[in-house]
């Protein structure tokens, strides 16, 4: 095989490397191989993934890209994620797979196309790549290695030609939907993996609230909550699935509101969203709205109790047979219901429901839930008709998460109601005759969430 010259990437304040230097690096190093042994976690599973995709392109070269690393500024990169289809049919999720590309053959043989580990030779890779290098990054398998890692037929990207005639699911909306559309039901071990997730984030949950005292008397406490769960997602797993949402006060009415700087203040309520993603990838996403002085108040707790009904309809509607949109269609009934009993809406509940009206949709914008896997949002590029539009599945692992955004400067609403957000979200996994709620460790109404609270306070280190 030619001898292959890496282009180093290297940083302007980078010292110089002499003669001398260059050749001393080249010897002395110990033998490191990778336990024998050594498999992806859920090994036994990607063949047959590999398999139910080749078979839907029957005579097709597909490539499946891992994703590149994304320069966050200067010569730092964003830490990697590999894709999740990507991740879906190799196992590997790990930030060692920037570049490489699974291709999957027209006769059904995979190949990984991969940055193997870089010599420890004279071209310097090992120790003055900043990108690549392990002295700098890390450790990468060798190619053998990833071969007995994955099952797979590895080879180097470098050896990697592309066809005009592939389909390559960076940039085919086919391939890319029914790398979704299988996704939409999870098999045992993803459901195991989910459950972990959504275990690691309720004990993230519990750091949250013991380390309230603490996050109220910071100027930045949002910031503070967010810290903390990070904390434990890293500890616990790959990091948060996705950015967590600590919103106190008004802040909660701004759906994705990321920022998390503001200050809490114990008259209000934190909304905090969050989930921890496993090593596997898999992520939880839950939402709780909790009362900063540990109790709510008679108004906090007439909105929350009215996004629990709305949260218990949708979970009653889910079924194997029901459609999608059925929980979607409970839960913002209830809502619809319960304003129009507030008098906050201009025409009756059944009127605001209307498709031509949606009037309700003020208070409560976005859908009431979504799949739940390797993506917070999983499964976002299958068809409508596979997924908004198609019918619930055993096996199929969502969220159910009404929420009431009753925005501050909403002169519709009577003053005491202003400001106030509330969303409840949790995790099920659809099963014969229903639904198990994945999160049930996390109490849901207003007396639970108090007593959890109070009990979680009173026992804080």
């Amino acid at each position: 095989m030619p001898s292959r010259a890496p282009q180093l990437h290297t940083g302007s304040h980078d010292l110089p490397v002499s003669d001398a230097l260059a050749g001393f690096m080249t010897g002395g190093w110990a033998a490191t191989p990778l336990p024998d042994g050594s498999r992806v976690p859920g090994f036994d599973r990607f063949a047959g993934r590999r398999a139910r995709l080749t078979a839907r392109f029957p005579g097709e070269r597909l490539l499946v890209p891992a994703g590149e690393l994304t320069v966050r500024s200067h010569d730092c990169d964003h830490r990697f994620r590999p894709h999740s289809a990507y991740a879906w049919l190799t196992g590997l999720t790990g930030e060692d797979q920037p570049g490489h590309v699974l291709v999957l053959e027209p006769d059904g043989e995979a190949v990984l196309y991969l940055r193997p580990r870089s010599p420890r030779d004279g071209r310097g890779e090992f120790y003055r790549d900043r990108r690549y290098g392990e002295f700098w990054v890390g450790r990468r398998p060798d190619l053998a290695e990833a071969g007995r890692l994955t099952g797979l037929r590895c080879a180097h990207l470098d050896d990697l030609v592309r066809r005009r005639t592939d389909r390559d699911a960076a940039h085919d909306a086919e391939l890319a939907s029914m790398l979704s559309e299988l996704r939409l039901i999870k098999d045992d071990w993803e459901v195991a993996q989910l459950q972990q997730a959504v275990d690691h984030t309720a004990t993230g949950f519990e750091d949250v609230v013991r380390s309230l005292p603490t996050a109220l008397r910071h100027p930045r406490g949002e910031r503070w909550i967010e810290g903390v769960f990070q904390l434990r997602a890293r500890a616990e797993g790959n990091g948060t699935g996705y950015e967590t949402i600590a919103a106190a006060g008004a802040h909660a009415c701004v759906l994705h509101w990321i920022r998390n700087d503001g200050p809490l203040d114990p008259h209000q309520l934190l909304l905090l969203d969050a989930g921890v993603e496993t090593d596997a990838l898999y992520t939880a996403d839950i939402t709780r709205t909790l009362p900063l002085s540990g109790r709510f108040s008679p108004v906090q707790r007439r909105v929350y109790d009215l996004v629990l009904a709305a949260q218990d309809a949708g979970i009653a509607a889910l079924k194997p047979g029901a459609s999608f949109r059925d929980f979607h269609r409970a839960c913002t009934g209830v809502l619809a219901e319960g304003l129009a009993d507030w008098g906050v809406l201009p025409v009756p509940a059944a009127e605001a429901l209307a498709p031509d009206s949606g009037l309700y949709r003020r208070y409560t914008l976005c859908s009431s839930g979504h799949m739940l896997g390797l993506d917070v949002h999983d499964c976002g590029r299958a068809r409508a008709e596979q997924y908004l539009d198609g019918v619930l599945a055993e096996g199929q692992v969502l969220t159910v998460e009404p929420g009431l955004y009753l925005q501050p400067d909403d002169e519709t609403l009577p003053p005491e109601l202003r400001g106030v957000g509330v969303r409840i979200e949790d995790d099920l996994v659809i099963t014969a005759d229903g639904a198990r709620l994945m999160s049930s460790a996390l109490p849901r109404t207003a007396d639970g969430v108090e007593e959890w609270m109070e009990g979680l306070l009173a026992g804080r280190d």
